[in-house]
């Protein structure tokens, strides 16, 4: 007789979670169980509580209503330091780092081995260098944290929680920022913390993520559970749907447009750098009615390429004209007045003001258009930042919430319903769907499209080489600072794209 295996403990437990804000109800009665060394994702839209509930569990917020229990036993915590210690450590969107301190410096911070009442620098590096080892890292413990990529940082930030003994993770968007690269870095990373028996809560809307990584699925919609599932039991589609409350059209591949004059000119666009140039010798055109997409691993130029286009980075060489128009020594505000919007990668430093309203938000660059007798009119901005709520979907608590308090996804459809709104001839957009889930991808996606045919041409930069093959007409490939390939729609297979992308065009 075959005796059954025990099944595994509950590390976590949440009955009947409650949380409402003003005018909103964040969490309805959510349950939500993980074992011990699972991998247990948590998906929803943006906006739909996966966030909230993880404060809940970490201590930031305090619930209205309902239980927490780790190990079995009931728990209340009224702050992070509390949850932490608890053994519960969370990855938050924004990394809590000391750019000019080290690698162990930043690890032990608030928590330093002491000899004799003294910084024990020896047993910190010690001992931060043992977790590396043991969990197979790549950080070294000496690494300055400024000069280390956002991969590599991220590590660092689970060193933290490794460090102080945590054995319960919460990691929130993780992939957010991430190269494909990376992310497979991190999830080979995750996937040895669980064998060794830790328990991760992975918050995702990324659908191969989600089903490539967990073990276990529950997906939130409008603050309530709307599915629970072994991973191996469920797809994409049934996902989605699950998400979104209809079904999705995943994978859509948009036809080419019908491309005109051109609208967007650089010729020899050249930036130095320590050692081999940022941008070398770049020339591209896009076209009335055409998207260009720009593909390659982050780091090899795409961001310095529109940053200069934008007006954001001073060329050494190079030319940049819209219309005919020439740009050089052009203002970022003559910029625009000459036809450009830009939705920049970095929304919170540079798309927006994080602690002004969004309604303050949304009407930068219309201010001549909503002012009356000079001055602003604060009917006509409700009224603005109303028109692209409602077209993008932006979930916030109101128009007088500040910018920071919207999720991620949020503030970049705020961002590009704004900028889209201007009408401009050329839209430069970086990542536009990085942290969006996916019913809003599949708005953005449309509405992009919907610009390209209304005459406009747009400069795509994205990390997603889906979103590039379902958007580009045409997609140039930069490797080392350089356009090493263009491909038409047809040719920019996944198999091109990532032989160009590691420098192996010809």
């Amino acid at each position: 007789m075959t005796r059954q295996q025990p099944e595994p403990q509950a590390a976590v437990t949440l009955r009947g979670i409650v949380k409402r804000y003003p005018g909103v109800l964040a969490n309805d009665h959510v349950d939500l169980t993980v074992a011990d060394g699972e991998i247990h994702a948590l998906m929803g839209e943006n906006g739909a509580g996966k966030s909230t509930l993880m404060s809940i569990l970490y201590g930031l917020s305090q619930p209205d209503d309902g239980e927490i229990e780790l190990g079995g036993r009931p728990v209340t915590f009224s702050s992070a330091a509390q949850a932490i210690d608890a053994g519960i450590g969370m990855v938050q969107q924004g990394f809590a780092l000391f750019d000019t301190l080290s690698v162990t410096d930043n690890v032990v911070f608030g928590a330093e081995p002491t000899r004799r009442g003294l910084l024990d620098r020896r047993a910190a590096r010690a001992a931060v260098a043992e977790l590396v080892e043991r969990h197979g890292l790549r950080v070294r413990p000496t690494d300055r944290v400024g000069d280390l990529p956002v991969g590599v940082r991220q590590q660092v930030e689970i060193l933290k929680l490794l460090y102080r003994r945590a054995r319960v993770l919460i990691l929130d968007e993780p992939t957010a920022v991430l190269t494909p690269a990376e992310t497979e870095r991190l999830f080979d990373v995750l996937r040895g913390l669980a064998a060794d028996g830790h328990t991760i809560l992975f918050v995702s809307h990324k659908l191969h993520e989600v089903l490539s990584l967990s073990d276990n699925v529950t997906v939130l919609r409008d603050g309530r559970v709307t599915m629970r599932s072994a991973t191996a039991d469920t797809d994409r589609a049934a996902l989605a749907a699950a998400m979104t409350g209809r079904d999705v059209e995943l994978d859509k591949i948009y036809p080419p447009g019908t491309p005109g004059e051109v609208v967007l000119a650089a010729h020899g666009l050249t930036i130095g750098g320590p050692g081999k140039p940022v941008l070398a010798d770049v020339s591209l055109e896009v076209r009335a009615g055409e998207v260009v997409g720009i593909a390659g691993v982050a780091g090899n130029g795409q961001t310095e390429l529109v940053a200069a286009i934008a007006g954001l980075r001073d060329l050494d060489a190079g030319t940049v004209t819209v219309g005919g128009v020439d740009l050089r020594g052009l203002s970022v505000r003559a910029r625009r007045a000459a036809g450009l919007a830009h939705v920049p990668e970095d929304r919170a430093e540079v798309g927006s003001a994080p602690r002004a309203r969004l309604a303050d938000n949304l009407a930068v660059g219309f201010q001549r258009r909503l002012a009356r007798r000079g001055f602003l009119a604060p009917k006509a901005i409700r009224a603005h930042s109303a028109a692209i709520v409602e077209q993008y979907d932006v979930r916030a608590a109101g128009p007088d919430a500040p910018m920071r308090t919207l999720s991620g996804g949020n503030q970049q459809k705020a961002i590009l319903g704004r900028e889209m709104a201007h009408d401009a001839p050329v839209l430069l957009v970086e990542q536009p769907t990085r942290g969006v889930d996916i019913g809003a991808v599949v708005n953005i996606h449309r509405r992009l499209v919907e610009y390209r045919d209304a005459g406009h041409a747009v400069l795509l930069v994205s990390a997603e080489l889906s979103e590039i093959r379902a958007l580009a007409d045409r997609v140039l490939v930069m490797y080392e600072g350089r356009v090493v390939a263009e491909l038409t729609k047809d040719e920019a297979t996944y198999e091109a794209l990532g032989l160009a992308m590691a420098g192996g065009a010809s």
